[in-house]
């Protein structure tokens, strides 16, 4: 169960956002909504996972932050849409699990492959806490912005209504 903590509004370079904070007793989430959500439908979603590589420390590894900009771009175009952020570094496994896995990466595999050959899950990211927070948006149905198929399974196990997606990735 999630709660929210806090709320207000947050200006970017793709225009205002309305910044909700929320807490399920072990992890903080935030919800950037652009635009009236409650019982929309076909509202754009990206539910993106933390990355200080990408987002922090602006690593040209990873792209994290390219697939954020365009999420907000699009929404930006859209005139309404929903990010949700989860804290979810390196796939669900940690930042230390990034940091041992980056040689693996950059001889040539694939980031959920670098896991797996330093011990660690291919991806261990959980989207539940997603679905519960586009339900307290009451958000209909949504359009994901994503190319990642675990996301859509997830949120339509969990009783969202994905009417359909958009790759994010260059």
């Amino acid at each position: 169960m999630i709660v929210k903590l806090a709320e207000g509004n947050l200006k970017t370079k793709f225009g205002e956002y309305h910044e909700v904070l929320f807490y399920n007793g072990q992890k903080e989430s935030i919800a950037l909504i652009m635009g009236d959500v409650n019982e929309a439908e076909n509202v754009l979603c990206r539910v993106h996972s933390s990355c200080l590589f990408g987002h922090a420390f602006n690593s040209i590894e990873c792209d994290c932050r390219e697939q954020m900009e365009i999420s907000q771009r699009l929404i930006q175009q859209a005139g309404q849409g929903v990010i949700i952020w989860l804290d979810q570094e390196g796939k669900g496994n940690g930042h230390f699990a990034l940091l041992k896995s980056v040689e693996h990466k950059r001889l040539g595999l694939a980031q959920a492959d670098a896991y797996e050959a330093v011990g660690f899950k291919r991806d261990a990211r959980d989207y539940a806490q997603a679905a519960e927070i586009l339900r307290v948006l009451g958000v209909k149905s949504i359009r994901m912005l994503t190319n990642n198929p675990k996301k859509v399974e997830t949120l339509t196990q969990h009783g969202i209504t994905v009417a359909g997606t958009q790759a994010t990735r260059l």
